[in-house]
């Protein structure tokens, strides 16, 4: 079975105490730290800004993983990679010049990912493949932790590994929304790299152990 990388996200964690909570994923074989940056306009929800990425930044280990679910990505690719993020995954949907915003990301130091709702074709993402270090499927409609994963997935994220293989390309898949223990075995056949998950594990009695369990799935 390939090498996978899990990405928690702290969507799901108790912000009442998120040092600890950062300091639990240090501590864990996790890869990543997955922060979704929610505007309420683009996805009816809002999470935080750049001095709360600022402070997980100063305690994480891990690389950040940012995930921008917002309006005009582009005025602030800047800011997000002063602030801290490793990875930078903007919307297709958001994204009047997609080129030109996956090109300024690698410019700013950072590694370009671009995502897509359940309901955009992963055809469309064809003339920037090979640009991209990823691509974020999401399998549950942004803007809530705790959603169930949407089925129809699997077929996108086969389709989309076939493009990859075709293009000659390295770029990873990333999935998002309704990972499970259960599902993740099934995901990594289908072609996923990364695994964004939230919930599964900060609601979790023991997260550290139910990370290295999403590392070494039956």
């Amino acid at each position: 079975m390939s090498e996978h990388l899990i990405s928690p996200s702290i969507l799901t964690a108790d912000f009442l105490h998120l040092e600890d909570e950062i300091r639990m994923v240090n501590r864990s074989e996790a890869d990543l730290l997955h922060l979704d940056i929610m505007d309420g306009v683009y996805v009816p929800n809002l999470t935080f800004g750049f001095p709360v990425i600022r402070q997980i930044k100063s305690v994480s280990e891990k690389p950040l993983d940012v995930h921008l679910m917002i309006v005009d990505p582009d005025r602030y690719l800047e800011e997000y990679h002063d602030a801290g993020a490793d990875w930078l995954t903007v919307h297709y949907e958001t994204c009047q010049h997609l080129h030109r915003t996956i090109q300024k990301i690698r410019e700013l130091g950072m590694k370009p990912a671009v995502s897509i709702n359940p309901h955009t074709d992963v055809a469309l993402l064809e003339p920037v493949l090979a640009d991209l270090n990823m691509v974020l499927v999401m399998t549950v409609n942004p803007g809530f932790g705790g959603q169930k994963f949407i089925e129809a997935s699997y077929a996108k994220i086969k389709k989309l590994r076939t493009m990859i293989a075709d293009a000659g390309a390295k770029t990873l898949i990333q999935v998002d929304g309704g990972i499970t223990e259960k599902n993740i075995g099934k995901l990594i056949e289908a072609g996923v790299d990364v695994f964004v998950v939230g919930n599964s594990i900060f609601s979790a009695p023991d997260p550290v152990q139910m990370i290295s369990k999403l590392k070494q799935p039956h």
